[in-house]
């Protein structure tokens, strides 16, 4: 590790990122589900781009390359993988929300849908 960089954690928690979002911290909401599941819910900050084409859109990802990044999906199992998928190309701060939307339902506001 070099000069100021801190480590982060593989996942974060749902009350942590409201934490962030309501302190506005800089970092870039990533939502990996498809459409049809953003349809029924989603945070307002997040950016859809759906797990199978990120690969192919991550140019768009490159504006935030150095930014924290969390990605989010329905329980956290799609948003895991991208979040470790993202580290292999070498981004260097991006974190998987632990449960997902689910638990951001259950757990912070419970007005986003379930399904």
């Amino acid at each position: 590790m070099t000069g100021h960089q801190v480590e982060l954690p593989l996942e974060i928690d749902v009350h942590s990122v409201k934490r962030l979002l309501d302190e506005q911290a800089d970092f870039f909401l990533l939502d990996c589900r498809e459409p049809s599941e953003h349809a029924i819910a989603k945070l307002e900050s997040a950016v859809l781009i759906p797990m199978r084409e990120i690969p192919a859109r991550l140019a768009e990802l490159e504006p935030v390359r150095d930014q924290r990044i969390i990605v989010h999906c329905h329980h956290g199992g799609r948003s895991m993988q991208v979040t470790q998928w993202l580290l292999q190309q070498g981004f260097p701060k991006v974190q998987n929300m632990a449960g997902g939307i689910d638990a951001w339902s259950l757990d912070v506001d419970p007005s986003v849908a379930r399904y």
